[in-house]
């Protein structure tokens, strides 16, 4: 396909080439293997969590951006009711029924058979039978929401195959954009969402943040929302001469994997909270964020955690974790201001602070992390933090556009200095890109 859609898009000329024989690769190797031409192609963006470490899920903000590496997807309709994915880049392939809840696939595969079941049950009768081939250039692991957006990717192909948007259950429940990103995230999570009723997840118990930026993000822009339910709170432009500096620290975050113990921990002391709140309010709430929007509610919330805690962890557990979420959902709105007025010093403050109280409160970084942050601002990054889910993942670096590649260098070299087994590692430059986008091959 020609790189203009991608360049109408707003993507640069070199990001655009690249999105366009990455959408030619799959289609090329999806023909191969199928013996017939796909009939609907879609690139599908990863993310940066610019800021907003671990709010989503409790009903908190963050401010997005989605990024111009991602996932290209191509599908075609089959008649006997299973979804077939292959992988074009690593050649490996999976087969599901949606019908059949006996068999549990694990890793990647568990993504693409959870959502292939989910709508099953929601959407009963629903012809989801599709083959579909797929190739990423996000480093897997890394923080860029790989899993999101492959969740993204198989629902996106399912629900264009199955016209589901022409279902009563999807236009009674689903909406919008907005409702869809915090939808997706409920299949991924195991939730219920309004009437469509849960079945098991991937096993990680987050939020939406990332469908949302997968599918609802502007270019050029970072976009702040509310979780909880998903709410667009507005998009701060971002200035013409800075871009994003992204690289991985090596060491994989893989929340339905390695991690998912300690990513879940961060989200059951939010659920404790809550549970503690809504043990005493006249009317539950919803969400920490909803329980915590009243004045005073914070100072009571505090009182009630030191008198009886909850969840099955300690008062000063639930104390630290509130005073992370408290401060790092009132940086969001201040970040976003600083963006669109350009103003580095604050926005490099701002992030020295989420750094510092992710990993102080929070408890998600690791050595490699904290090293990798430090070193971007040593630099010359005007601000720097890592991302995701935490305990490992990549970092994010803002810096002058024109200086990208050199500032690259200088950072992993001095990186490699400290951690000499990860010398050579993923990295990319990038400014905020478009969400998902159907592409016409031709």
């Amino acid at each position: 396909m020609s790189a203009e859609h991608f360049v109408s898009l707003g993507m640069t000329a070199e990001d655009a080439t690249g999105r366009a024989a990455l959408v030619d690769r799959v289609a090329r190797g999806f023909t191969g293997l199928m013996g017939a031409p796909p009939e609907w192609c879609w690139f599908v963006p990863g993310r940066i969590e610019v800021l907003g470490k671990h709010t989503d899920y409790a009903g908190g903000r963050s401010l997005l951006a989605a990024v111009p590496r991602g996932f290209a997807v191509a599908a075609r309709r089959r008649d006997d009711g299973l979804v077939r994915l292959m992988d074009v880049r690593y050649g490996s392939r999976t087969e599901i029924d949606p019908a059949d809840d006996t068999r549990v696939l694990t890793g990647w595969q568990s993504y693409v058979q959870v959502v292939a079941r989910r709508f099953a049950r929601n959407f009963p009768g629903a012809s989801l039978g599709t083959d579909l081939a797929i190739a990423s250039d996000l480093p897997r692991a890394a923080g860029l929401s790989s899993s999101s957006a492959l969740v993204v990717a198989v629902a996106t192909a399912l629900a264009r195959r199955a016209d589901l948007q022409s279902r009563v259950e999807w236009q009674s429940e689903i909406g919008s954009v907005e409702d869809l990103a915090w939808y997706l995230g409920c299949v991924e999570n195991g939730l219920d969402y309004r009437n469509l009723t849960g079945t098991a997840g991937v096993g990680t118990l987050g939020g939406s943040e990332d469908h949302t930026a997968i599918l609802a993000c502007r270019t050029g822009c970072l976009s702040q929302y509310r979780f909880v339910p998903v709410a667009h709170q507005g998009d701060a432009p971002m200035p013409e001469q800075w871009a994003f500096v992204i690289a991985s620290s090596g060491v994989p975050a893989d929340k339905a994997g390695s991690v998912r113990e300690h990513f879940n921990r961060a989200s059951l002391g939010t659920r404790a909270l809550l549970q503690r709140w809504n043990e005493e309010a006249a009317t539950p709430a919803a969400s920490l964020g909803s329980a915590l929007a009243d004045a005073g509610a914070l100072t009571r919330l505090r009182a009630l955690v030191t008198d009886r805690p909850a969840g099955g962890f300690t008062s000063p557990e639930l104390l630290r974790r509130l005073a992370h979420f408290v401060a790092e959902d009132g940086r969001v709105p201040e970040a976003a201001r600083a963006f669109a007025s350009a103003d580095a010093e604050a926005i490099g403050r701002l992030s020295d602070e989420s750094q510092r109280e992710a990993d102080q409160w929070l408890g998600n970084q690791i050595p490699e992390t904290r090293t990798m942050a430090s070193l971007a601002r040593e630099c010359g990054a005007l601000a720097s933090s890592s991302f995701g889910a935490g305990f490992g993942g990549s970092v994010w670096a803002l810096v002058e556009r024109d200086a990208a590649g050199a500032f690259a260098g200088e950072w992993l070299r001095a990186y490699g200095r400290h951690y000499p087994a990860m010398a050579s590692l993923e990295w990319f430059v990038a400014r905020p890109g478009p969400a998902v986008t159907e592409v016409v091959v031709g």
